[in-house]
Parts: C-alpha cells; structure tokens; sequence
C-alpha cells in the first residue's frame, strides 16, 4: 500500500434490499444492507451500533436472528455473529435472493427455485443444510412468507399465483406478484401486485376479503399490517407513495405522496405501537407515527443521505464535518465522527411549499450544486458558504450555523444573466466573487448581499472579464489579487480592490478547472490535454508541469502545507505529485472512477466521490513508504461502511469510527535520503535527556516528618481459640539472616531485569536484527531506560587488564553497535539521539579511557555526520526551491 490506504465509507444508510427487524428485550432494532455491507441501527433513536464488514459481492438479501444476522451474496450466504463471521453456507449453484427466518431455522431460495433449510444450532460445526426443496418448474420466487400457526409451511409466488406447501394455491389477479405478507387475524395474508392491487385473501377457504387499488401508478412493493388494535394496512410502491387503508371501512384513509424519492423496499409496523418504518432505495430510512386527530401519519425522525451521486466535497470544522452537494439537488453536512450529527441543509420549508402548490418537493429545491466554496472565518457572524446550480443565473448563501439557506441571493449581470459558473469566498470572509457563462465577474458582500463592483476588461468585446465562460475564480490570502481563467485558456490577475486588470497570460489550449493555494501562491490549472501546470501568479509564468492521466481529469486538491498535489481521473487513477521535487511520488487505481475529492487539514484523511456511489469514501494515511513512480500504480479496492481494523474485530456496541484512529504500520522500506521517525509520543524521548531536571523538580521539599509519638503495640499471632499470643522475640542473628536474605532476593530480581535488556541485545547483535530490542526499549519508561543504562557502569575499573572481558564493557560495546546501525538505517532517528545523548552522558568517561571504544565512538561519529549532511542538503534545496517560488526567480 502507498501513501493511503482504504479506511471507511459515510454517508451509506440504505441500499435496494429489504430490511430486517428484530426485538431484543425492550428495544427494536432494524438490519439494513448498504451495498457489501450491512450495518444494524437502534429504532429508538435510530442510531447505529454495529456495522458489518465488506463482503465480496453485493449482498441480496438479509435476514436477522438475536446476535446473528444472515446475509445473501452471489450463490453463498455470510453468517456473523455480531460483527464476526462465523461460518458460509455454500450449497445454492444460483444466486441467493430470498432470506426468511423459519422458527430456529432459516430458509433462502435462489433464482432457480432452490429451497434450502439451515439450522442455527450448530452453526460453527455444521454448515450442511438440513433439508433441500425443488419448487415446480424451476421457477425463481420473488416473495416467500411464513404464516402463523401454519406448522412447517411456507408461502410462495408462483408467477400470479401464490403456492403453500402442500399443494394448496390460490388466485391472486392476473398480474405477476410482488410481495406477500401475513396478518395478525389467522389465516389472512396480503398479496401486492404489479399492477397495483393488492388483494386480502383467505389462504384457508381459498377466499378472497377485499382488493384495494392503488390510484397512483406502479408495482405494490412493500406491505405491512398493523399491531396495535387499529385494522390499517401500509402499502408502498414503486413511486415512493405509501397509502394506509382501513380495513374495517375497506376503503383508502390516508396518503403520504412524498414519502420517499424511489421505490419502496420494506414497511414494517411494531409490534403494539402506532408506529411505520419504511426504507426505499432513495437512500434513506425513515419513521412514520399515527398519533394525529384525523388518523394521517406524520415524521417521526429519519436517516438518510445522498439519493443520487455527490459531485462537490469539502472537509470543514478541522476536518470533523464534510459538506457534500449531490446530484439528488441537496446540500449536506456529513459528519466523520458522530453519524447521528449528520443532516441535510435546509431549503427553507420546501415540505409546506410543495404541499401548497401541489408539487413535488424536487420541483421546488434548488437544482444541483456544481460548485461551492467555504470559509470558517465568519461562521459565527454572517453566510459562509456560497453556491453555484446547474443552469441557474443566481448564486445562493448558507448560514452553516443554522443549517439553512441564507436570506440573500447573489445575482450578478442582472441586464443580462447568464449561468454562474465558478464562486471563490475572500480570506477575510467578507466577501464573495462569482464568474459566469457569459464572462462577467462580479464581487458581492456577503452580509449584506450588496454588489461591490464587476472586473472588467476593456480589450473585450463584451465589456466583461473575459469574452467565454469563466471556468475558476479565486481570491489571495491578503485580499490583494484575484485570479480568474476563462474557457479558452486565458489566466488573469486583478487587484482585488481597484478591479483593475494587472497581468494574463495564455495557456494555450482549453481550460477546465484551476485551483489555488494561498500560502504558496501556486494556481494549478487543468486543460482537456489532459496535462497539468502549475503557475505562479506574481512572475506570470509556469513552474510545474505533471503529465500521467490518460482519460479527463475530474478533481484537484492542494495538501494544507502546499507540498502535494492531488488529482484523480475518469481512467480510475488517484495520482500524488510532489510539487518541491516536481514528480509523482504515489499513484492509486481505483474500481470505481473518482468524481470528487478533498484532503483533510490534518492531511491524515482523504475523501473522494465515485462514480455512482451514494456515499464519500475516506483514505486513510498509511506509514507504508512504498511510494509509486510514474509507471506504478497500486491497484485498490473501495473502503467499507466500517475502518478496516474495526470492521472484522469491532465487537463494541456503537462502533462509530474516528479518521484520526486509523492504524499506522510498520514498514522496513525507506525514503531515499530522509530518515524515519519512532512515532512515539514527544514526551517519551525528550524525558530522556531531562531526567536530571525532571527528578530535580519532583524532589520533596522537606523530608517526611516522624510521629510525634509513635504508636506502640505488641505483635500477635493468629490461632484459631481466639486466644492473643505473643509473638516472641527473635534473635539478633535471625534477624540479620532475614535482612541479608530479603537484599538477595531483591539484588536477583534486579539482576533478573538487567539480564532482560542485556540478553535480548547480545541475541539480536547475533543476529544482526535490532528490530526486537528496539520494540523493547520503545516500551520502556525513560525512567527505566535510564536505571537500564546505569546499571551498566563500570564502577571499580583499577583493573585496567581485565576491563575488557567484563560483561559491563561488552554490554556498552554492544549498544555502539546497535547506535552504528541504527543511524546508518536512520530509523527511530529522534529517539535514537534522545538515546545517545543519555548513553553518552553515563557511559562518557569510560569510552574516553578505552581505545578499543574509542574506534566505535568514532565510526558512530563519522555515520551521523553523514547522515546530517544528506539531511540538511536536502532541506536546504526544499528552502531554495521554497524561495525560488516565492521569489518567482525560475
């Protein structure tokens, strides 16, 4: 793996797959599929507990049961128990698309009419099925039912008809079915039809009750009966209606027409209470409750996200929120920590509109967002956000504090409007500068909403910034330039304040998107030749050039310190380019084409959008050097709806995942001519070199004080009587003996410590691998490295002739060797210095007295030289090079 590695995927609530329900105890909980995952969500508040890890395919069907949830993909079906998995059933040679809990087992039918019955006990051991049904003709069901108190025995569709095993059917219309569902009165199920029928049966006397017709066109999907004492029957369809019918008064009660954005996939009723779930393939889940005076049900509370494929992201808040602007005409606010905190930014009561005019809450939100930009600076004060539609000659404020559309509307050119197409926020947040199909560029005042003045150019023919569609805008860092690129590749810079035109420049072929760095001052620019070029705005001229994509480049994205640059592409590619050394440095290949992307502030998270995909898919940064030239390209699947080290050992009840938490691992490759650090905490390597002071400080003022009178009492010596006798005087000489004994014990509990850290060196200098005494030391307290390192002082050194064959002498010998290595690998580089300057510090005296240490103090001399040397080479041309862009002297 590269620079980063698939981490989590947010913003996934639902996919086109029936949930499931289950009650445990007193609470409800529902199982839903999200593409190859699942997660399970707690109906009472809906928020999420636990999330399933990726399986291979998409999964078709789910099913639930206690701790164990069932789910089918491709021809085999996944059981977890929890978020594990304990076992694959593997038995169906067609895929698995029905799931149904039978009592303690449960069935799943395949699209060739397989019927397989699994046992739940067992399940670790057995993973035969343990009973196997081949319905007539091969044909594949689309709904299977269990009727209460019908002892093994199942309903399922036959093409219009609907079958039971034994050989019982019934005539359900002429249309194909759809879904079946069975009622609390005995012997009574539901049957929905493809051409919006549904018809009430009794399965018993082979009798029909009643049909009610749905009057908006479409399939009945989904059915549902109430539990608690009122006779109400939920259908939803295929449009995303869902109607109520009273079955008492056979006739329609009620009608939620905006319920949902697509089809309806599941309804259910709980159990004793007026309340409806349902869950569509618009993304989201929702919760329905009739405690109204005319019996209509109202919005209890919902989870959603995007309905159609985000196109614009931006990490906000320090990288703990993203801003996401969908295909689906919503503007929302993820939240990479809590996923209860995420929501859809309001349009301003578009319900009640719609229902007043009679439309559909689509016709009246705003059309899609194609650009947008943020600044946190004035959160708090007024509008921080401001937006560009598709085909809309406004542009458009959100107050990010309230979550709602702000009460200004920017409309620049009003004589003659055309589509805004690029928007750029001030670094002062004050201000907000729009550029339109028809070139006009014009600054407004966010607070106000008041035009402060257009950029225009007199050499145009149109008397506006530029004579084609302005394609990017952007504002410095001290409100003194503004940048803007036009269609045909023309770049220019204004003053900020006097509007006046400074400098431009020519690309020379079409422009299609650029983005700017404010630190830096570099604007990197996109054209349809598929190359991007990096320039610099004060010396007019191009400074980078970075070839590799082979199909349209789609995002650009700065890192927060200007050194990377990142760009994906409609060839499946995520490229890093390095902007000081002027060269890719990583290069992934995605599955799905990324559409959009953002690095976080932290640049430890990644975000992107792809291509079809309801959700955003973070990256986490991996300490896996192995870097990609321009010819290598890792090859990487999309993250699920869970972290990767979560997904698989997360047995927590709410395991919502944090992207700072995401897992660094070890590797043995390095940079070339750069060194590594411990990551380990600052505190732990400088306490090295501080352990005087630290210990100086931490010293007690006044020494204990003694008791004024000490308490006196005679020692005793337990029996079981109960009678208190004494404990007799020991002599002085056992006394002596106990003492001399306790000090022994005590000097071979050290000595067994000392031998730890000595052997474990002597066998990694035997095997010239340092790794395990370096993960040793790592965990050691710099207290304890410290007492380590002192207990290997020569003390009485008046033998000069035997020194040498002292352990003592070849211990610190040895660490020489280990601080050789180290440093010439330059690995662990901080804490190894940390580490030097204590050695160096108690063991300094006895190098300077012994030539055979000498030699190696030396060579460790010689090797950090060296190593320093290439170090401050090459941050002194990253200095220059820094200083060559600012200076513009290229």
């Amino acid at each position: 793996m590269g620079i980063f590695e698939p981490f989590r995927a947010i913003g996934y609530i639902t996919s086109s797959v029936p949930f499931s329900v289950q009650r445990l105890g007193t609470e409800t909980f529902v199982t839903v599929s999200v593409g190859k995952s699942w997660q399970i969500y707690n109906c009472a508040k809906l928020s999420l507990v636990l999330a399933g890890p990726q399986l291979p395919k998409k999964i078709r069907a789910l099913a639930s049961y206690r701790d164990y949830t069932f789910a089918a993909y491709g021809n085999n079906i996944a059981v977890f128990k929890r978020a594990h998995q304990v076992a694959t059933w593997s038995r169906h040679t067609a895929k698995v698309n029905l799931l149904i809990l039978f009592g303690e087992h449960i069935l799943s039918a395949d699209i060739d009419g397989n019927i397989f019955i699994w046992a739940f006990k067992g399940i670790d051991q057995n993973h035969a099925p343990i009973g196997h049904i081949l319905l007539e003709d091969k044909f594949s069901p689309t709904c299977i039912m269990h009727p209460d108190t019908y002892l093994n025995k199942v309903l399922c569709n036959f093409g219009t008809l609907v079958q039971r095993k034994n050989f019982t059917s019934s005539r359900a219309g002429n249309q194909s079915i759809c879904c079946c569902i069975s009622s609390p009165a005995l012997d009574v199920v539901a049957v929905g039809c493809a051409d919006g029928k549904i018809h009430v049966h009794n399965i018993r006397y082979d009798e029909e009750i009643v049909t009610f017709t749905h009057s908006t066109r479409g399939a009945v999907t989904a059915l549902s009966f109430s539990t608690d004492g009122q006779p109400l029957l939920a259908s939803g369809g295929s449009s995303g209606v869902i109607s109520i019918w009273n079955l008492e008064k056979r006739q329609l009660q009620s009608v939620i027409r905006e319920a949902h954005d697509s089809s309806i996939l599941s309804l259910h009723f709980f159990a004793n209470e007026p309340v409806l779930m349902s869950s569509s393939a618009d993304n989201s889940v929702k919760m329905w409750i009739f405690d109204t005076s005319d019996g209509d049900p109202r919005l209890l509370r919902f989870r959603s996200g995007h309905s159609a494929p985000p196109v614009c992201i931006r990490f906000y808040a320090n990288g703990r929120h993203i801003l996401s602007a969908g295909q689906d005409r919503a503007f929302r606010l993820f939240s990479v920590i809590q996923d209860q905190q995420s929501r859809e930014l309001s349009q301003r009561h578009v319900s009640k509109r719609a229902k007043k005019l009679r439309l559909k809450e689509e016709e009246i939100k705003l059309k899609p967002v194609i650009s947008f930009d943020v600044a946190e600076i004035r959160e708090r004060d007024w509008c921080n956000v401001v937006t560009c539609h598709m085909d809309t000659a406004q542009a458009y404020v959100w107050r990010l504090q309230n979550f709602v559309l702000g009460e200004h509307i920017l409309k620049p050119c009003p004589e003659n409007p055309t589509p805004v197409k690029a928007c750029a926020i001030s670094a002062c947040g004050n201000f907000a500068v729009l550029g339109t199909a028809g070139g006009w560029i014009e600054r407004f005042n966010l607070q106000s909403g008041i035009s402060r003045g257009s950029y225009v150019d007199m050499s145009e023919r149109n008397s506006g910034a530029h004579d084609v569609e302005v394609v990017g805008v952007a504002c410095d860092s001290t409100n003194t330039l503004m940048i803007s690129a036009g269609y045909h590749g023309d770049i220019k810079v204004w003053d900020f304040k006097g509007r006046e035109l400074k400098s431009r420049w020519k690309i020379g072929c079409s422009l299609v998107k650029i983005v700017y760095h404010r630190s830096n001052g570099l604007l990197a620019t996109v054209a349809d030749d598929l190359i991007i070029r990096l320039f610099d705005v004060v010396a007019l001229r191009m400074v980078r050039k970075f070839e590799g994509h082979t199909d349209r480049i789609t995002d650009l994205c700065f890192s927060e310190d200007g050194k990377w640059l990142l760009s994906s592409s409609m060839d499946g590619s995520l490229r890093i380019w390095d902007v000081i050394l002027a060269r890719q440095i990583d290069a992934i290949l995605v599955d799905v084409c990324i559409t959009a992307l953002s690095l976080s502030p932290n640049m430890d998270v990644l975000a992107t959008t792809h291509v079809d995909q309801n959700g955003a898919m973070f990256t986490g940064a991996s300490n896996d050097e192995s870097y990609g030239s321009g010819k290598e390209i890792v090859n990487v699947k999309l993250p699920s709806v869970s972290s990767i080290e979560g997904s698989e050992d997360n047995d927590s009840d709410k395991p919502i995942i944090t992207p700072s938490k995401v897992a660094h691992k070890s590797s043995d490759r390095q940079i070339p001519d750069l060194v590594t650090l411990s990551l380990l905490p600052k505190s732990q390597w400088q306490s090295l070199t501080n352990l005087d002071i630290i210990k100086a400080r931490n010293k007690p003022i006044e020494p204990p004080k003694k008791p004024e009178q000490a308490p006196f009492f005679l020692p005793s010596i337990p029996s079981l009587s109960g009678e208190i006798l004494f404990k007799p005087i020991e002599s002085a000489n056992e006394e002596k003996d106990r003492e001399a004994g306790r000090l022994e014990k005590k000097q071979t509990r050290i000595d067994l410590v000392a031998s730890q850290f000595v052997q474990l060196l002597q066998s990694s200098a035997d095997m010239e691998n340092f790794l395990a005494f370096t993960d040793y030391i790592k965990s050691l307290s710099p207290s304890t490295l410290d007492v380590e390192l002192r207990m290997l002082q020569i003390i009485d050194d008046n033998d000069e002739q035997e020194l040498d064959k002292r352990p003592e002498f070849h211990s610190i010998e040895l660490l020489l060797d280990y601080f050789i290595h180290e440093i010439s690998c330059r690995n662990n580089f901080e804490f190894i210095q940390a580490l030097i300057r204590l050695f160096l510090k108690i063991h300094g005296e006895t190098i300077r007295q012994q030539p055979k240490l000498q030699d190696k103090a030396q060579k460790l001399l010689d090797i950090q030289r060296a190593v320093w040397q290439r170090v401050d080479r090459l941050f002194q041309s990253a200095r220059c090079m820094v200083t060559f862009l600012s200076d513009s002297q290229f």
